[in-house]
């Protein structure tokens, strides 16, 4: 028998070369370092609008991107402002404001990125985010310490932006106060003329550095009044506020303030599921004024919560990064106002 030769194996093809700023100043005609002027955004130097069309389709064609870490060494610092992500539920509202914030630091020049940080807190987080040698960190509703922001800044940051209720020494702060999320939503109802407000505390872990800032906010703007104000611990299920929709008219409340519109949403169903008349018999108002809400029928009163623009807020970090040696600033960010609709 003649052998039948065994099939060549496949060959994978050669990697193709990558790219580098030579290559693009050749094709674009221009030297090494106006493609470094042109890529990296350089405002200190003047370059032509047909050359830097040029450059840039230079670098389209042939695939090249700037490398990161060489230029973080030409620098002295990245351009990257890490983003922990939060370690609570967060809401379309503040979704949005972050997708916002991205937009306007990129705008400016920086590289945002989110870290998924589960099971990681305070110092220990801070020195798993320091690995990455970020220029600025923005940490939402963290349990950050002191010994962190230094952690932090030795490694090379040169802003550390807190976003929470409380002042953390060495770090710039974006005060939010949800008590007075809380004060107006009472307000509005007491001038509604309801005398016995609940108040929603949702029973997800995590919440509760917001709801009971906005319980206690309630409370405050009952002082001096004749009004109760009743703590309702719900989860976010129907079954749960089936269980207090059932047993409403035993408690003997004629308001309630939910928290937020979801939390609205889920018990105000559930009490006209329960034939309890909104707002006749209990007057519904929720926070964060979603357009869900003006959908629903009667339409939910809101507390609308006014978050900073994303430019504001990414003019502040870039300032803080231009200027490390800055003492920390401390701003209050959260304004709130009731929108008043059918529902109280």
């Amino acid at each position: 028998m003649v052998p039948i030769p065994n099939d060549p194996a496949p060959t994978s093809p050669a990697p193709l070369p990558v790219p580098t700023s030579a290559d693009v100043a050749r094709l674009a005609g221009v030297s090494r370092a106006t493609v470094s002027y042109v890529l990296n955004n350089t405002s200190a130097v003047r370059i032509s609008e047909p050359t830097r069309r040029r450059v840039h389709e230079a670098a389209k064609e042939l695939g090249y991107v700037p490398h990161a870490a060489a230029r973080s060494l030409r620098a002295g610092h990245s351009r990257m402002v890490l983003m922990p992500a939060p370690n609570v539920p967060v809401g379309p509202l503040y979704s949005q404001f972050l997708t916002e914030l991205q937009g306007a630091l990129g705008r400016l020049d920086y590289t945002v990125v989110q870290y998924g940080s589960v099971g990681l807190n305070g110092d220990e987080a801070a020195r798993a985010w320091a690995e990455l040698r970020p220029v600025a960190v923005l940490v939402p509703g963290s349990d950050l310490g002191s010994q962190g922001v230094a952690v932090l800044k030795r490694s090379g940051a040169r802003a550390v932006v807190t976003v929470g209720t409380e002042r953390v020494d060495g770090a710039h702060a974006l005060l939010m106060d949800h008590a007075e999320v809380g004060r107006r939503a009472g307000e509005h109802l007491l001038a509604r003329g309801r005398r016995r407000i609940g108040v929603v505390v949702p029973e997800e872990p995590g919440l509760e550095v917001f709801s009971r800032p906005r319980l206690e906010g309630v409370r405050r703007s009952a002082l001096g009044t004749d009004a109760d104000v009743t703590e309702l611990p719900l989860a976010y299920d129907e079954e749960s506020a089936a269980r207090l929709a059932g047993n409403w008219r035993s408690l003997g409340l004629d308001a309630v303030f939910a928290y937020n519109d979801e939390y609205a949403m889920l018990l105000m169903r559930a009490l006209q599921d329960e034939g309890i008349i909104v707002p006749e018999e209990t007057a519904v108002i929720g926070a964060d004024d979603l357009m869900l809400g003006r959908l629903l029928r009667p339409r939910l009163s809101t507390v609308h919560i006014e978050l900073p623009a994303g430019r504001d807020l990414a003019e502040l970090v870039d300032r803080a990064v231009r200027e490390p040696a800055a003492p920390p600033e401390a701003h209050d960010v959260l304004g709130a106002r009731v929108v008043h609709r059918e529902s109280s």
